[in-house]
């Protein structure tokens, strides 16, 4: 998550240069190039249909149908607005694993989620108080909400993948069905797109993104998954919006106050009270 949230900005200075469906196929193409050895015909051959489905469903939402919804809403809406939106993936997450998991969520559970809900909605009231909201268009905001419940069902159906299958495995097949799926969005784009244009610095930062959020980022998200239920892998996404605050920090020189302090902590706080629970339940 603190890769995906960085990603965030990277992404937003990415489209100021290359048009969306231009960045988001190329992205595909970078992580293909990386993850083709993979697709053996013998593996292949072994995985279910019923497994095939839900690797289709997984990357219709969570790297097909995320990347566009994503990149497009911060491409029209401010980044404050679209933190506000993500800072809902947690009770999002919770609420989609007991009605799709049938995993209801404890007490501890509930208060890690409560404590990540907090911090996120900190940081977020803090910046939005100095203006930024005005600034933030509907159609951004509608398609980071969209995004929101993409990533969610992502979340979903990669707990239920990973019982089975091996974490580069899906990571592999999701994202050959997420090339197929852009494909038709990006090559037309391709056309009149000059590519001259864009600085070198920017493609070393196309390069970056398609290598953490497709393929670093997806396998430790997989690995993890392995090991959380889905209620509380949803307080991990919490940090998606903290780290993408950490690296206006850091590298865009914003200036840190009170409230990245307090949002932090309560997100790491969170974070700390899911992992002690995962631990108790371990030697039952």
């Amino acid at each position: 998550m603190l890769l995906v949230g960085s990603n965030v900005g990277i992404g937003k200075s990415i489209v100021g240069f290359i048009p969306v469906p231009v960045f988001a196929l190329l992205r595909f193409v970078i992580a293909m190039a990386v993850l083709w050895p993979l697709l053996r015909v013998a593996k292949l051959r072994r995985v279910k249909p019923g497994e095939w489905l839900n690797l289709f469903l997984q990357a219709l939402f969570g790297t097909f149908g995320f990347t566009l919804l994503m990149l497009g809403g911060v491409q029209r809406t401010s980044a404050v607005a679209a933190g506000v939106i993500t800072s809902t993936i947690p009770a999002v997450v919770a609420l989609l694993s007991w009605l799709i998991l049938k995993e209801r969520p404890g007490g501890r559970a509930l208060a890690s989620i409560g404590l990540a809900i907090v911090g996120v909605v900190v940081i977020n009231l803090a910046q939005a108080g100095q203006g930024a909201r005005n600034e933030a268009s509907v159609t951004g905001n509608l398609m980071v909400l969209g995004a929101v419940f993409c990533e969610s069902l992502y979340i979903i159906f990669s707990r239920r993948l990973t019982q089975t299958l091996a974490p580069l495995d899906i990571c592999a097949y999701t994202h050959l069905f997420g090339l197929l799926l852009m494909l038709p969005f990006g090559a037309g784009a391709f056309a009149g797109f000059d590519f001259r244009a864009v600085p070198p610095g920017v493609w070393l930062l196309v390069l970056w993104y398609g290598l953490s959020a497709s393929v670093f980022a997806f396998w430790l998200w997989m690995k993890g998954i392995r090991h959380v239920p889905g209620s509380l892998a949803g307080v991990f996404t919490a940090v998606l919006p903290v780290a993408a605050a950490l690296y206006g920090i850091v590298f865009l020189g914003e200036q840190p106050t009170l409230a990245h302090g307090i949002a932090l902590a309560c997100v790491l706080a969170g974070i700390a009270l899911a992992s002690l629970k995962g631990k108790q339940a371990a030697p039952a």
